[in-house]
């Protein structure tokens, strides 16, 4: 094989792995129930994969052709037999379906731990070969060129709205490229074919549309000879479109904000999470002057501006906004006279997150800070949800109180279900008596989990990790071989677990400054390699380079300036300096941990082993990542910087002080 053949196939190799890697994390959730609110696991798989596929360079010479058909049969199984990942208990919080059923978290997350990883380790295989037959620092290059390829171009799909067998069509063209012969054509073809018809099965379902969060499930339907819209996502009944006079008669409570404000009229309205609009169609019966819809999801407000019965969004008086409802009080100066949170709950992550969901900056303290300052004299605000616990409705209203400086009136309308209400001033609002649930103190921007009840990790998610831990021992001993490889190699795993924390840090102060849409992730990802690119580059190119020990020392120095400066004291710049300053901090930390790898990984004897250690290291990382349940994310940085000393003190000797070797 040619050299330059090598660097196509290590290219394609890093594309294909990235770009299935995301297209795994978006399918599996879009299609098992409930594990939407898990896919940090399906990522923790992939790591495991990749670096096991690494370690198994050395193990055999044969091509990974186990992947394809783990990949098709995994496909297969998900849609021909569904399941539903079972979420019950009171500690934590899931917006589901009211009925689940399924086996329990801990068993049925580490079998798609498992399948996952079994399906990674193939690209992980196709780029640890070129890493061999390549210099060090232009395999790692060209693996980060391509992994930019495999991010564009999903982000690309997603812009497009493409379905699932887009996403197929793409992966079966790379895996034919790179396993793709004669002698192979029943062993790749069969799965292939597999792979895009079920896909394209799926796709040209009834009803069936992709947005870039969710897959999306619509049916007509009608209540009382009315006409209603029913939406699912991911396979939960998400959203009822119907008439504004049919909702009110049929759900009352969706009426209480405006008779809890002590207004005649609701003025100009802000609707936060106004999805297919019926709580935008109920604002403009009620006499609203203006009203601007914010919804995070571009494709449940087109199907709200094509079907819904009212069509309320070609009303004049109302103005969308395609944008994450915090963000949008961020950037804006308008003042209304009524605010709704309009149950604003996601049936999904944050990309990259262990926890965060899409709403979960919200309903924090600084939260609802900016909500009230962004009411005019006389204004009042509202949410209202099922929020399933009392002890959840007890934690809003205790946050909105201390926000708003006085207690809010809190209407319970059925088990769990009620109606939280807020006037700029307790004049402007009128209360019934009530009785507020008692709730624990109020979530903030650090720690942002609404929905879990106490400072600490679920036991199942305790139950979950362990048994992921011991299957990625196992899993590692048996087919990538000796642990011992990997012994003179665990600095590099404790670099890997301590940057899989500098990224999620970085993808959650992005979402607070920016907002949690589906853009700024992928802009966040996309810099994170551009910024590790330019450190491989500047280590390539160095021809006088510091001594790691130095190199160290700026690391360090770019945590603590992290540490001092908290994401929450940028919020009241403009977009330009925050953005500047917000990669300063987020990616400084980055540039010199991958300054430290790059010079690291130079003088190791064996590529793939110490690749595939600091990728095993970052699944690690991805699990330590739960400890921003009890400490909050910026306490990331501290259990990063431990890890980086510990990096230090493993390094071997003779690395502190030497140039790296050309390569």
């Amino acid at each position: 094989m040619n050299p330059l053949n090598v660097r196509i196939r290590l290219l394609l190799s890093s594309a294909l792995m990235l770009f299935l890697e995301l297209a795994l994390i978006r399918w599996t959730a879009s299609n098992i129930v409930h594990l939407g609110y898990f896919s940090n696991f399906v990522l923790l798989g992939s790591f495991l994969g990749i670096g096991v596929g690494f370690l198994r360079t050395a193990q055999t010479k044969r091509a990974p052709l186990y992947f394809p058909a783990a990949l098709a049969s995994l496909v297969t199984a998900v849609l021909l037999f569904p399941i539903t990942v079972d979420r019950t208990g009171s500690d934590v919080i899931f917006f589901t379906s009211l009925q689940t059923s399924g086996p329990p978290a801990w068993v049925a997350l580490p079998l798609v731990f498992i399948g996952v990883a079994a399906i990674m380790a193939g690209p992980g295989e196709l780029v640890g070969r070129c890493f061999m037959e390549l210099p060090r620092l232009e395999s790692y290059r060209l693996d980060l060129l391509g992994s930019l390829l495999g991010i564009g171009s999903f982000t690309l799909l997603s812009f497009l709205r493409a379905p699932s067998v887009a996403w197929g069509i793409i992966v079966s063209l790379l895996i034919i490229a790179l396993l793709g012969t004669l002698r192979r054509a029943l062993v790749v073809g069969l799965p292939i074919v597999v792979i895009v018809t079920m896909l394209a099965i799926e796709s040209m379902g009834t009803g069936v549309s992709w947005s870039p969060y969710y897959k999306i499930s619509t049916a007509q339907t009608s209540v009382k000879s009315k006409p209603v819209l029913t939406v699912s996502v991911n396979g939960v009944p998400h959203q009822a479109a119907m008439d504004a006079e049919t909702k009110a008669k049929l759900e009352p409570q969706y009426g209480l904000p405006y008779e809890r404000m002590g207004r005649k009229s609701p003025g100009r309205v802000l609707i936060v999470g106004a999805g297919t609009g019926t709580d935008v169609a109920l604002a403009l019966s009620r006499g609203a002057t203006r009203v601007d819809a914010v919804e995070i999801d571009p494709r449940l407000a087109q199907i709200g501006a094509q079907r819904h019965p009212d069509r309320p969004y070609a009303d004049p008086r109302v103005f969308v906004h395609i944008d994450d409802g915090r963000a949008f009080l961020e950037r804006s100066n308008a003042r209304f006279d009524t605010i709704i949170f309009a149950l604003p709950d996601s049936l999904t992550l944050v990309a990259g997150a262990s926890s965060l969901r899409l709403e979960s900056y919200l309903f924090t303290v600084e939260a609802m800070q900016s909500v009230r300052s962004h009411l005019a004299p006389g204004g009042a605000f509202s949410m209202y949800n099922f929020y399933r616990e009392g002890w959840l409705i007890g934690r809003l209203a205790n946050t909105v109180s201390e926000a708003f400086g006085h207690q809010p009136c809190v209407d319970m309308t059925g088990k769990a279900q009620a109606v939280i209400t807020a006037g700029l001033t307790s004049a402007d609002q009128r209360c019934t008596t009530q009785v507020i649930p008692a709730g624990p103190a109020p979530s903030t921007d650090d720690h942002p989990f609404v929905y879990l009840l106490a400072h600490s990790i679920p036991g199942f998610y305790l139950l979950t990790l362990g048994g992921i831990l011991l299957l990625s021992l196992l899993t590692v001993r048996v087919a990538g071989g000796p642990l011992r490889r990997m012994r003179p190699y665990r600095d590099l795993f404790l670099l890997g677990a301590a940057f899989m924390l500098l990224e999620t840090r970085s993808i959650t102060e992005f979402a607070l400054l920016f907002g949690t849409t589906w853009v700024v992730n992928a802009v966040v990802f996309t810099g994170v390699l551009l910024v590790v690119l330019l450190a491989v580059e500047v280590t390539r190119r160095w021809q006088r380079p510091p001594p790691l020990r130095l190199v160290y020392a700026m690391l360090a120095g770019s945590l603590v300036l992290s540490a001092v400066v908290q994401p929450g004291l940028l919020l009241g710049l403009p977009v330009l300096p925050r953005g500047l300053i917000a990669v300063i901090l987020a990616f400084l930390p980055i540039f010199f941990a991958n300054l430290v790898f790059a010079r690291r990984f130079t003088t190791t004897p064996d590529a793939t082993s110490s690749f595939g250690a600091n990728l095993l290291g970052a699944m690690i990382g991805g699990c330590l990542e739960y400890t921003s349940l009890i400490v909050g994310y910026q306490a990331l940085l501290i259990v990063a910087g431990l890890l980086y000393v510990g990096a230090f003190m493993l390094m071997p000797k003779s690395d502190a002080l030497a140039r790296p070797v050309r390569a």
